[in-house]
């Protein structure tokens, strides 16, 4: 597994991140364990948590398991230097009422640390911003605030919060999660103005049928050397075939969650079908296809690959080093013209 900067962050990580959200609910501990063991043999060394893991569903009695799954691994194991571990805080919702502030930013990160069993993490997240976002498929009503003051005056609080974890060395990197790119750029902006962290990563919904990111978002992420951590590559397993037909297969994540969070749509399998298509032309598997697809993209780009079985995993991390060929790419880019927003 090739190893590379993670932007200005001064972190070297694996090309692609290991994802945790089913750890908890989907699987056990036991098995999270050996997802752990494999990916490490394999050279994956980034894994990304949150305090509000596990998913389908978010509970908030469970929301914190998954980092106390890794953490057990750590008091079982060891290996922490082995590890580039990232986790996020939740902004406002049930887990956090009242959102990220700079005293919650402090009583967020001293609860993952605990329950990671870590002294330090080394990028921690804002896993949306307080202001609402439009990353989340229930949400079709997005209204931007337009409390222009109050929303920089909270930024440069959390920001002077994240500069007392890090020197404190309970922090390497700060980074962002579920982001509009006017957001970032205020972030970027205070850090330089007020010589505080400086936002290393972003990392938000991108895949080959989820393409938000491709504007002004790419233009951003490459200006500023803000590697995007893609959040589900494989668009909640849709690119895998497996739900082609419409078909929800026992023990799949879309048998917890019939829409995929609003992704089930008319639009979205003939999208499916033609991305299979490609796949089947050329020969590839179309988990590793989509995968590789994201690492090619003209601004740095990481996949956040997750897996509910070993084979799984193993397959996913065998797409690394995967590159595209010209025609497949010219193919992949036809069926994007075809269906650019499918869900």
């Amino acid at each position: 597994m090739k190893q590379i900067p993670l932007g200005r962050s001064g972190l070297t990580v694996s090309e692609f991140c290991l994802g945790t959200m089913t750890w908890g609910t989907q699987n056990t501990e036991a098995e999270a364990h050996d997802q752990i063991a494999l990916a490490l043999d394999h050279g994956v060394n980034f894994w990304d948590t949150a305090e509000l893991y596990p998913v389908n569903p978010v509970r908030v009695e469970t929301a914190g398991r998954t980092e106390e799954i890794i953490g057990a691994w750590f008091a079982a194991q060891g290996g922490r230097d082995r590890v580039v571990l990232a986790s996020k805080i939740a902004g406002d919702g049930e887990v956090r009422p009242g959102g990220i502030t700079g005293a919650s930013f402090t009583a967020a990160l001293d609860a993952s640390l605990r329950r990671l069993q870590t002294d330090y993490i080394d990028l921690y997240q804002l896993h949306w911003p307080n202001r609402d976002s439009y990353h989340f498929r229930e949400n079709w009503s997005y209204v931007p605030k337009t409390d222009r003051q109050a929303v920089l005056d909270n930024m440069a609080e959390v920001l002077n919060a994240a500069e007392t974890a890090r020197a404190a060395g309970k922090i390497r990197a700060l980074g962002l999660s579920n982001e509009t790119d006017w957001g970032a750029a205020q972030w970027l902006r205070l850090a330089d103005d007020l010589n505080l962290p400086r936002m290393a990563t972003i990392q938000n919904e991108y895949s080959l049928l989820c393409r938000q990111f491709d504007t002004d978002w790419a233009e951003l992420s490459a200006m500023e050397d803000m590697p995007l951590l893609a959040w589900s590559p494989l668009a909640t397993g849709l690119l895998s075939g497996k739900y082609a037909g419409d078909v929800i297969p026992d023990h799949t994540r879309r048998s917890v969650n019939p829409t995929l969070g609003g992704r089930v749509t008319p639009q979205v399998f003939p999208a499916v079908s033609a991305y299979l298509g490609v796949a089947r032309e050329h020969g590839l598997d179309p988990c590793q296809m989509a995968l590789a697809f994201t690492r090619s993209r003209p601004w740095p780009c990481l996949p956040i690959i997750g897996a509910t079985t070993l084979p799984q995993l193993a397959s996913n991390i065998a797409a690394a080093g995967l590159v595209l060929g010209d025609e497949v790419q010219a193919a992949l880019r036809a069926v994007w013209r075809d269906h650019p927003a499918p869900f």
